[in-house]
């Protein structure tokens, strides 16, 4: 009993020495902790009102406590203009009796951001998110759940992809 209580404590150390380490260094899980702060005190969003990614793109705005979303793009330091976006799904493989396998789940969103002259602050923009799904016809059910997921999973990396796109502008004084 004595070495378990031993080897316990040893793996007890090393873990916190490790947690130490890496909150040392200022790692963190991407989507944890602040968000980065944007280069504008109030920026106009223009999206499809009937877009998922633009009503959750708008939620991250609003729960950012240094940027105030305004509806008149007049009123806007900047303006981030959503040009497309858009979901694909290809055939990536098939089995040998010639059914799909595999498919490749693709999000593309292009988008530029305007200062309130029209000057570009960021080109347009082509962010592209793939994801890999096997597929089995005997859950088709279960397959679609899962696609649905992943498309949401790759909706929130775009939109994080954009926020820090956004965050990294250096506009002209």
């Amino acid at each position: 009993m004595d070495n378990r209580m031993k080897q316990s404590a040893r793996f007890f150390l090393v873990a916190l020495l490790a947690m130490l380490v890496l909150s040392a260094c200022g790692f963190r899980l991407r989507g944890t902790g602040p968000q980065p702060d944007l280069p504008f005190k109030t920026l106009f969003v223009s999206y499809n009102a009937t877009s998922p990614f633009g009503v959750q793109l708008r939620r991250n705005l609003d729960a950012m406590s240094n940027i105030e979303v305004v509806n008149d793009r007049k009123q806007a330091d900047a303006a981030l203009e959503v040009l497309s976006e858009g979901r694909d799904k290809q055939v990536l493989s098939l089995n040998s009796q010639g059914r799909v396998r595999e498919y490749t789940l693709l999000y593309r969103l292009n988008f530029r951001v305007v200062d309130k002259e029209g000057r570009q602050l960021l080109a347009p923009t082509e962010l592209v998110i793939r994801r890999i799904q096997s597929f089995n016809e005997n859950q088709v059910l279960a397959k679609e759940a899962e696609e649905a997921t992943l498309y949401r999973e790759m909706q929130s990396d775009l939109v994080q992809q954009v926020l820090r796109r956004v965050a990294a502008i250096k506009p002209a004084q």
